[in-house]
């Protein structure tokens, strides 16, 4: 019986399109692993041009993503599929490779990263495995395909997708030969951009349980040459829950520019004032005290900084968390319209009255009601007329 995801209807509809189409990589190692299967990718015998025809005679709606590395993709029922025609490399230098298309599935395979992802599996659930994969994954093995140093010599990437899919599928000991590869492979990753890096970085962030991962790249000379920011992983490792930013916090040493961190890697806007809010510092004190920060930075920031506090310093907050769960974030009740009703003219100065009642309501714990807040807004306007 074939697995589950091959009968989903856009994935039968694609294969039946394409004749001798497989599925390959991410979704066949998932679905060996007993683990959910996310995105579905399509491997097919046939030149790029060929596939997007066959696809669109089908009903697909085909974009040319990647056509001129053999990709495409496909969206039929709503979901899409990548679809890559069989290649080749012809040359690479350790950022991009020049292919040339192919109809040998074992040759195709060659060219792939890990054994785990060199896998494929036809309409019927046929698994076809070149290199041992299955095998490997079973016993919790992340190897190169073939030559480790040839496998990264072709995309240094390489090197940071080692690890991630170790934190994810590897059991025991990393690979010897693989580790003595990256090792001997790291001053190529100055030829990366950065995005990329980053990419990587987060994704095995984001995994299971990334801190034995994170020791091991540490031990090779990955971390420092990646993010020199580090510091040890002991707290990294105390971080449970899946959150790439809190665990990037966790893992770096105390004093660590973010700003510089920042510019860097290129981060969003976003990831960059996440990153800096969770450093700021925990609420202490009374229940006003914690309305305050609540009102300033919300739930989610001061539940990281509690998960910091513990991670770093090894004492449980649990009650500080039971405080700050308990209570509602307080939300100041006035807009820039109650003072426009109070006769006042927009503009800077009713602005900086309104951030001043703000700072009112603050300071008093963030339990004065609207009308409360009206009066001292109409109190300010009055005295700054005087």
């Amino acid at each position: 019986m074939s697995p589950a995801f091959l009968d989903a209807p856009a994935t039968a509809a694609i294969l039946v399109a394409l004749p001798g189409a497989r599925a390959v990589g991410g979704a066949v190692r998932d679905s060996l692993a007993g683990q959910p299967v996310q995105d579905v990718d399509i491997g097919a015998p046939m030149a790029p041009e060929e596939i997007a025809r066959r696809l669109r005679a089908a009903g697909a709606k085909v974009f040319e993503t990647g056509i001129a590395h053999g990709t495409v993709t496909a969206v039929l029922h709503g979901v899409p599929h990548e679809v890559t025609a069989l290649r080749r490399d012809i040359a690479t230098d350790g950022r991009h490779a020049e292919v040339e298309w192919t109809t040998d599935w074992r040759e195709d395979a060659a060219r792939r990263d890990f054994t785990i992802n060199a896998m494929s599996m036809g309409a019927d659930g046929v698994l076809f495995d070149y290199f041992g994969g299955q095998a490997d994954l079973a016993a919790g093995r992340v190897m190169f395909v073939g030559d480790a140093a040839t496998r990264i010599a072709e995309d240094y990437l390489r090197i940071l997708r080692f690890f991630r899919f170790f934190a994810r599928y590897g059991r025991g000991a990393p690979d010897a030969s693989a580790l003595a590869a990256i090792r001997a492979g790291v001053p190529g990753m100055a030829r990366l951009s950065v995005e990329r890096v980053w990419m990587e970085l987060k994704r095995l962030l984001a995994g299971p349980m990334p801190a034995e991962a994170v020791a091991r790249m540490d031990e090779a000379g990955v971390l420092p040459a990646v993010l020199p920011e580090a510091g040890a992983t002991d707290a990294l490792a105390r971080i449970v829950e899946p959150e790439p930013m809190l665990r990037l916090a966790a893992l770096l040493r105390p004093g660590a520019d973010l700003a510089a961190l920042a510019h860097r890697l290129k981060f969003s806007g976003a990831e960059a004032a996440q990153l800096a809010a969770m450093q700021g510092a925990l609420p202490d004190g009374d229940d006003n005290a914690l309305r305050r920060a609540l009102a300033e930075d919300g739930h989610d920031v001061l539940f990281a900084r509690v998960a910091l506090a513990e991670a770093r310093n090894g004492v449980d907050r649990g009650a500080l968390r039971d405080r700050l769960r308990a209570l509602p974030r307080p939300v100041f009740p006035l807009l820039g319209r109650d003072g426009l009703s109070l006769g006042a003219a927009p503009g800077p100065a009713l602005g900086a009255a309104l951030a001043a009642t703000r700072a009112w309501w603050l300071a008093r714990g963030c339990t004065d009601d609207v009308e409360a807040c009206r009066a001292e807004l109409a109190r300010v306007l009055a005295q700054g007329q005087n």
